[in-house]
């Protein structure tokens, strides 16, 4: 039985994970920018989760026998506005949520239980991202950017290093 096409997914999957992880290091930098220092931690743990997800897929690949390649599946951007950024964000979670569920079950069809349980996994774990992303919209439209805005912002000492000179 052949895995050619679970490794494709999962390294289609592990290119995904990598722009995420990379979108929001880049969202947490522009928020840390705009005073939303709150928000900018969130993006960080955020960041951190696709990290992880990145992690599995790369040993997945391994274990079949293939080869990681580590590269982005498309070039991450800089948002203008939270609205900007929440959208962009959920698009890329419902787009990881189809090719994870379509990858979840190829793998199953060729017998391949492992890499079926490990992208079901990880759909659960965007759908809860989206979910989330879906709320700060909601959020967003009902309050205003202002007042949602508020919600976000630590005053005083937030613990975090000076920036480097």
């Amino acid at each position: 039985m052949s895995n050619d096409q679970t490794i494709q997914n999962l390294q289609t999957a592990l290119e995904m994970e990598m722009t995420a992880a990379h979108q929001y290091q880049l969202h947490a930098q522009v928020l840390d920018d705009w005073g939303l220092n709150l928000l900018a931690a969130k993006m960080r743990e955020e960041m951190q989760e696709e990290i992880g997800h990145s992690d599995l897929f790369m040993e997945r690949i391994i274990y079949l026998g293939g080869t990681p390649e580590l590269r982005f599946q498309k070039q991450p951007k800089r948002a203008e506005t939270l609205q900007e950024m929440f959208e962009m964000d959920a698009a890329d979670e419902q787009e990881a949520i189809e090719v994870y569920t379509k990858g979840a079950q190829q793998a199953g069809e060729v017998g391949d239980i492992g890499s079926r349980v490990l992208f079901e996994k990880i759909v659960l774990d965007e759908e809860g991202h989206k979910g989330w992303l879906d709320l700060q919209l909601s959020l967003l439209a009902r309050l205003g950017e202002r007042a949602f805005s508020a919600k976000w912002i630590a005053l005083g000492d937030t613990g975090a290093a000076p920036a480097e000179a």
